[in-house]
């Protein structure tokens, strides 16, 4: 029994699919079909909502993760609180040790993941330090716990703009598609995803540039800020993709549940 938690991250935005939960697809699921086809018969469950604060986690997906008995558990989460420009970064850390310590003491297999840093602007650059700290503390637990560590700050591929989406901060699909066999890797799960090979990017000019920059900040950071000021986030009206435990086909992957 597989239950991912955590935000937009794991519950796969980027990956866009319209036939599953949500329009997205995304890494986990992606591990999960790996993991039913090496040994059939794993159920999976998601909790992952984006935009959720680790509050979040912690109050609507710990215990209904922990009802279901899993095996393996991954779980990210506390990138949003970074961006949060008043979170307290070592009271953040604190909260997510509690919730670490509650998901490994169940004895399932634990993944926790660093987080990667992000080029997108000079604006959020004042947030370097504290992802910095996030991610060796983050470190320093997955050691203290047992937990399988998936370090997707070292992780080289990323620095690819084409394995970003178009809002800078999510993964695209085949970054979703790499990290997965990134996190089969460390599980020791067989599968035959290698890493996209593209002809080097071109060239981009000036004017090009400046462009892209205008229609990213409209259609991005202006919202962003927006909803910041409003108190509403994009993950308000959704539930989570995979709210209870379905069985994964060995053939055909989760897709085919929705042909059912």
């Amino acid at each position: 029994m597989f239950v991912a938690l955590g935000d937009s991250f794991t519950e796969g935005v980027g990956d866009r699919s319209s036939r599953l939960p949500n329009g997205v697809r995304g890494w986990a699921d992606r591990v999960a079909e790996k993991l039913a086809k090496a040994e059939p018969g794993w159920e999976y469950a998601n909790l992952a909502i984006r935009s959720k604060r680790l509050r979040h986690i912690v109050d609507e997906q710990l215990e209904p993760a922990l009802a279901m008995k899993p095996t393996l558990i991954t779980l990210y989460a506390g990138g949003n609180d970074i961006l949060d420009f008043g979170t307290d970064i070592n009271v953040l850390m604190a909260q997510y040790e509690a919730l670490v310590a509650r998901l490994a003491a169940t004895g399932a297999t634990l993944v926790l993941f660093t987080g990667f840093d992000v080029k997108v602007s000079a604006v959020l650059e004042p947030l370097k330090k504290r992802n910095a700290v996030y991610n060796q503390r983050v470190r320093d637990l997955a050691a203290k716990y047992g937990a399988v560590l998936v370090d997707y700050w070292c992780f080289d591929a990323f620095h690819d703009r084409r394995m970003w989406d178009t809002d800078r901060l999510h993964m695209s699909k085949a970054g979703h598609k790499y990290l997965a066999g990134q996190v089969l890797d460390h599980l020791g799960v067989p599968h035959k995803i290698t890493l996209k090979e593209w002809e080097p990017p071109a060239k981009v000019t000036l004017r090009d540039w400046e462009r892209r920059q205008r229609r990213w900040v409209n259609d991005w950071v202006v919202p962003l800020f927006g909803r910041k000021l409003r108190g509403v986030t994009l993950g308000d009206n959704l539930s989570p993709r995979w709210p209870r435990p379905v069985k994964v086909p060995r053939k055909g992957g989760l897709k085919k549940l929705m042909d059912r």
